[in-house]
């Protein structure tokens, strides 16, 4: 692009986005133009220079200043003369709307929610250093002008002005100073502490959880003023730690009182409506985990000589929550039930969630039925959807079921003996279906999840693997096909519907994950970036040491899933047409499906709007997805502060590790028993001076030869355990190495 140079000898673009502000240009001047494109774009009509002067000059700009900071704006075509005397934004202008969020090391990524309609619109969040955030903080919404796209889509911006400030709350623990107290925020992205007057206020006691309300923007040194607003009591309790977690995330956590009302008014429906089609005579059964309280999925199977008849009846929450409604609103805001260990945050209230769209065992529920024809190899013949009425006749647990499949217990049989016929059938069938799935290339994650056991007041006990077992499997594989087949009907009726999509990954990621296999002794066959590639790799590794690294690296390079009425298919499962259809009482797409699937049987023109007052199909997808990786952040943070919980007590303890990354300064390793991440600093590897061999992914001892690489086993030592940051520290014992 061609460009001028000024008298004060500062190049200058003509057009578009221009130079980052540096130390050539004046910051007041910068300050300017920021404050000038701001008030443009917020007036959104052209303003005379007088105009501008007054109105900057309330914001004490001075006048000299922003007359420069006009000219300066003409001369790179980011505003124009609209007349004689009138300034406006030129077209060319990149400026975004979004929310801001930030790094603990300053810098931040702007997730965009407003774009320019005359541009391209950008695919990632917008990168903005530290020195260009300006007075933003974590979860302001904020207005960006983007100075530069890279050839990855990765745009860079700086922040003009803040729109509107998030929450003037947060979490954190309270300490005493001198003569001041302090909180130090519990969110890592929030870079300031607060300073309290014991004088005034509530009166904590030092490390005590606490809730603060600040003001302000950053001053020296990074504090901010705050006021103590609750007093949680000990950090280290589980619901203060839940409270904290609720917080970080803005999680919406009570029930507005309109809602509750409307729950507390919905009453179990004594006969079924005209056109509920009658399944009470079915063998259905509920199938959970040994804790689950809600039950919103029941299956039955039946087998001729022809294949197989599945049954999935899922809780018809759409007859009870009513678009527009109190309990709609606030569930679309949740969008998902929360699940942390020993505790829920429910998108439904309890009276919904637990009882009358819970399938209970020996009572009359309202479901919505997906009953999918198979043939004996497992390929789906047909497949149509109703509501219904159904009785569940038990309710399951994955460990008896297992008892009964897969164990043959006598005493589990026969204490269930007259449901037996229905099970063998329905394992027969889960068999078939794995080998339909497999055949197309599904990919099949092994992945450890961590299982909490906590004492009566909070206090973690014990961590362990989740064990899955051919029960999971049978649940998944069910809900998998009536998912699969929901989506179809909408897809071949080209019926507008919320499709859950999984794009395939960028190959430019994978590069590194090619040249990582051969290191491990992995030769794949020539890379496809097709699902069946990856699924092969995962059988290639299976059983052996490096199973565990495989299938979580495949993973770090996968997409995330999402949702968009756009339907592009869905990768990790090999699949044309997926959508969320089984969970309505903890997801809200789901309720949306049931929603638009009846909505299709009935052909009633006004499905084609989603449900409520407002968003369309895509916004509520991208809404839906923010809530759904918002809860996923959360659960996961909640888990670390728990394994850190458990860890204090383990202090200078042996364990067994693999290596799980390598870099010049640390070694990171899996505690794969305790699904526990940690790293083990390159100062506590005093043994030799060691080089990073990037190629390789190790670390090489330069006297004795030793190397750490990705994959190697290891016994490692607990040296410390960070409360702050989150994270194990540990040291090699030495014992092993190759």
């Amino acid at each position: 692009m061609p460009k001028k140079r000024t008298s004060s000898g500062r190049k200058l673009q003509t057009a578009g986005p221009s130079r980052i502000h540096g130390k050539r240009h004046h910051a007041a001047v910068a300050t300017s133009e920021n404050a000038l494109l701001s008030l443009l774009y917020q007036t959104s009509t052209a303003m005379t220079s007088a105009e501008i002067f007054t109105a900057l000059a309330e914001q004490n700009f001075r006048k000299n200043r922003v007359q420069e900071a006009i000219d300066l704006l003409l001369h790179e075509g980011l505003i124009r003369k609209d007349g004689r005397r009138r300034f406006i934004l030129h077209a060319n202008t990149h400026l975004c709307e979004g929310t801001l969020t930030q790094n603990p090391k300053g810098f931040g990524f702007v997730s965009l929610t407003r774009q320019p309609a005359g541009r391209p619109p950008l695919g990632k969040d917008v990168f903005i250093t530290h020195s260009l955030i300006g007075d933003a903080r974590h979860g302001d919404r904020v207005l960006i002008r983007v100075l530069k796209v890279g050839h990855d889509d990765r745009a860079e911006g700086v922040a003009l002005t803040v729109l509107a400030r998030g929450a003037d709350t947060i979490a954190g623990i309270y300490w005493q100073q001198g003569k001041e107290g302090r909180v130090f925020p519990d969110d890592p992205r929030f870079p300031f502490t607060m300073v309290i007057n014991p004088q005034q206020g509530l009166q904590p006691n030092p490390g005590d959880a606490v809730i603060v309300r600040y003001r302000g923007a950053n001053q020296i040194g990074g504090t901010l003023p705050g006021e103590i607003v609750e007093i949680l009591g000990a950090a280290d309790q589980l619901d203060n730690q839940l409270r904290m977690v609720i917080e970080k995330f803005r999680l919406p956590h009570l029930f507005p009182e309109e809602a509750l009302r409307e729950a507390a008014r919905l009453k179990a429906p004594l006969h079924p409506e005209a056109g509920r089609e009658d399944l009470r005579q079915l063998a259905h059964v509920t199938i959970d985990g040994e804790t689950a309280k809600d039950f919103d999925d029941a299956m039955c199977v039946e087998k001729s000589h022809q294949g197989y008849r599945l049954y999935v009846s899922i809780a018809d929450v759409s007859y009870f929550v009513t678009p527009g409604s109190a309990l709609d609103q606030e569930a679309y805001l949740r969008g998902t039930s929360v699940y942390l260990p020993g505790r829920v945050i429910p998108m439904l209230p309890e009276r919904l969630a637990n009882d009358l769209c819970s399938l209970v065992p020996g009572l009359d529920r309202f479901c919505l039925s997906a009953i999918l024809d198979f043939d004996l190899s497992g390929t789906l013949q047909a497949s149509r959807f109703t509501r219904s009425v159904i009785i569940s006749r038990q309710r399951f647990t994955y460990t008896t079921v297992k008892k009964i499949l897969v164990d043959k217990d006598p005493s589990s049989r026969e204490k269930h003996r007259s449901l037996l016929p229905m099970l063998e059938s329905a394992e027969e069938l889960v068999v078939a279906l794995q080998q339909q799935r497999r055949a197309r290339g599904s990919i099949d994650f092994n992945l450890a999840e961590a299982e909490f056991s906590l004492s009566e007041n909070g206090e973690v006990t014990g961590i362990n693997r989740l064990e899955r077992n051919f029960a999971h499997q049978m649940i998944e594989e069910f809900m998998l096909a009536a998912n699969q087949a929901v989506a179809a009907r909408f897809t071949a009726e080209k019926w507008p519907a919320l499709y859950r999509i999984h794009e395939a990954p960028d190959p430019g990621k994978i590069l590194e994950f090619l040249d990582f296999l051969p290191t491990l002794g992995v030769h794949p066959a020539p890379f496809v970036n097709s699902p069946g590639w990856f699924a092969a790799v995962l059988r290639t590794c299976q059983g052996t040491r490096h199973d565990y690294l495989i299938n979580n690296l495949v993973l770090r390079n996968m997409q995330q899933a999402r949702y968009s009425p756009d339907n592009i298919g869905h990768f990790g499962l090999a699949a044309s047409d997926y959508t969320h259809f089984t969970s309505p009482i903890r997801r809200y797409p789901d309720l949306m499906v049931h929603r638009q699937l009846l909505a299709l049987n009935v052909r009633e023109a006004s499905a084609k709007k989603t449900p409520g007052d407002s968003p369309t199909l895509t916004q509520a997808g991208e809404f839906l997805s923010t809530r759904e990786r918002e809860a996923m952040l959360a659960e996961r943070d909640m888990h670390d502060r728990l394994k850190i919980s458990y860890m204090k007590s383990r202090l200078g303890e042996v364990f067994s590790a693999v290596i799980s990354g390598v870099t010049e300064a640390a070694l990171f390793i899996e505690l794969q028993e305790l699904c526990l991440s940690g790293s083990i600093s390159l100062d506590h590897l005093n043994d030799d001076h060691y080089f990073y061999d990037s190629k390789n992914h190790r670390l090489f001892g330069e006297i004795h030869r030793r190397i750490f690489r990705i994959g190697d086993p290891l016994e490692v030592i607990l040296v410390n355990v960070d409360n702050v940051r989150k994270r194990l520290n540990f040291k090699p014992t030495g014992t092993t190495g190759s």
